[in-house]
């Protein structure tokens, strides 16, 4: 009876090292559509507040993604952000930088623009992702998200100052 259990734990073991490629995940399409929410905590690092002439805040912004439409491409991976948040007289606009990451720990890269709207999107009207690059599975990834911004109660225990917000996208991704 050991010999047997052994011949199947080397066998197993011999499958293993020779199949390390074998993925049993579904390929992510090289080209598509898709929603997605990041639910965000935005926690303050630091600021400078002129009274009169203006304020600016940069931020952390850290949460997981939920894809809407039940794809597996941008779902339950960890988003994280670092952004500045800036009002000048009547102006005001945020400027960031994120990467999500996927249980595999491939990342996807995206700058983004609250000045940039779609406006064939009017409902996506917070601003724009550009998604410039990933590793891994994503790597040569390019596409756009406009989004929309939607205050939700803080979680306790988060920073004084912190604020969360959910933030859906509409993303169109191509791979090459």
């Amino acid at each position: 009876m050991a010999s047997k259990f052994i011949t199947i734990a080397l066998f197993s073991g011999a499958l293993m090292a020779l199949a390390p490629g074998v993925v049993l995940a579904k390929p992510i399409a090289k080209k598509g559509a898709t929603s997605y929410t990041a639910h965000y905590v935005f926690r303050p690092l630091g600021s400078i507040d002129i009274p009169g002439v203006g304020k600016v805040k940069s931020l952390e912004l850290i949460g997981p993604t939920e894809n809407t439409k039940g794809d597996a491409i941008f779902d339950k991976m960890k988003a994280r952000c670092f952004a500045v948040s800036v009002e000048s007289g009547r102006k005001k606009w945020m400027d960031g930088a994120c990467t999500m990451t996927d249980s595999d720990g491939d990342l996807v890269f995206s700058t983004f623009d609250t000045r940039d709207l779609d406006k064939s999107q009017p409902k996506m009207n917070c601003g724009t992702h550009i998604i410039t690059g990933g590793t891994g599975k994503y790597k040569g990834i390019t596409g756009r998200e406009p989004f929309a911004c939607i205050t939700k109660p803080t979680p306790a225990g988060e920073p004084p100052g912190s604020t969360a917000v959910d933030i859906p996208h509409n993303t169109t991704w191509e791979i090459k």
